[in-house]
């Protein structure tokens, strides 16, 4: 297998802060991966050593199989890396032709060669004569990924691109930019701390927490068997209760349900997903009562208070339910589970 990007041991503190602790992650050619996590994390130092802007303070960095950290140094314009900001850091003053063309070599800046590139991410030739400031937000982060793809790179590495987008805008710009980069066959990491973003965007997920990789998976992988519940909860809505295993089944407040196969027995705790939850109106599963109702527009969340027996503390639930509905707070309602629930040590 080849890997366009092979990380081990990576370290790097600022002061007594240290924000990368031992990270290893490798990055198959020609993939799309996305690093998440919350704020502060890491996941932008981590992009920042790999692109050559700053030096890890241990283990390697290897590009193609050439090392360029650790063990030697390579410096950020000879590592054949694009790199595209949060704010797509156009030079403000300069055109758009300017600001693709600075990308290339002086003896490339052709009106031709702009303009193809500007095709690329979709934008017309017209274009090259404007001003960032006379640009949509959207428009502007196509144009910093044109100025990227001018330098041909091997690897390239989007930094919470889309964050500063409204959401119709973040979809649309993100599925063009993801399209531009397939087209191209370049190996790609998104940093964000968008959960949808990052699930419908990579072909593997790699989950940051304080400073480490807590999981890397598909994005099936990591949402539907998450490797805690701290990830759990992170990577999407989750109802987690408590639980006793044996035998693939849970007994707990949603009755006696089944559980993947992952060797957790006796007490534990046991993680669902909204949407795995089904509201009944047979009478079938778990009755509870509707405490309150969240409207989301195509969908609604249902928190539901579990009816559970004398002397136990009652439990509550969330549940998806797509399109309108008439339920209520007060309501009646009964509950079953779909699938499998993932259970996890208590």
């Amino acid at each position: 297998m080849t890997y366009a990007l092979e990380v081990e041991g990576l370290d790097k503190s600022f002061g007594a802060a240290a924000v990368l602790r031992d990270v290893a992650l490798t990055v198959e050619a020609g993939s799309t991966t996305a690093i998440l996590g919350p704020s502060g994390c890491g996941k932008t130092t981590l992009l920042r050593l790999v692109a050559g802007f700053d030096k890890p303070d241990a283990g390697t960095i290897a590009l193609g199989g050439r090392v360029v950290a650790g063990g030697g140094w390579t410096p950020a314009h000879r590592r054949s890396v694009g790199y595209v900001a949060q704010d797509g850091a156009l030079f403000p003053h300069a055109t758009v032709g300017a600001n693709v063309g600075f990308g290339l070599p002086r003896r490339a800046r052709t009106r031709s060669k702009i303009a193809e590139l500007l095709e690329m991410v979709s934008l017309d030739s017209v274009y090259a004569t404007r001003r960032p400031d006379q640009l949509s937000g959207g428009q502007q982060q196509r144009v910093a990924l044109a100025r990227a793809l001018a330098r041909e790179p091997e690897l390239m590495l989007l930094d919470e691109p889309f964050s500063a987008l409204d959401a119709g805008l973040r979809a649309n710009t993100r599925r063009i930019v993801a399209d531009v980069l397939a087209k191209a066959g370049i190996t790609t990491i998104l940093v964000t701390h968008d959960q949808p973003e990052a699930l419908s965007f990579a072909d593997r997920v790699a989950v940051m927490s304080s400073g480490r990789l807590a999981q890397i998976g598909t994005p099936r992988e990591i949402y539907s068997a998450p490797i805690d519940v701290p990830t759990a909860e992170f990577i999407g809505d989750a109802v987690v209760l408590g639980a006793h295993v044996e035998s693939g089944r849970a007994r707990c407040a949603l009755g006696n349900i089944a559980v993947t196969a992952n060797g957790v027995r006796g007490d534990a705790r046991v993680m669902l997903r909204p949407e795995q939850i089904e509201v009944t109106s047979d009478g079938a599963g778990v009755s509870g009562t509707v405490v309150d109702v969240e409207y989301l527009g195509s969908e609604m969340l249902l928190g539901i208070r579990l009816d559970t027996p004398d002397g136990v503390l009652p439990e509550r639930v969330t549940v998806r339910r797509f399109g309108a509905t008439p339920l209520a707070p007060g309501d009646r309602v009964g509950i079953r589970v779909l699938g499998e629930a993932v259970a996890y040590e208590p």
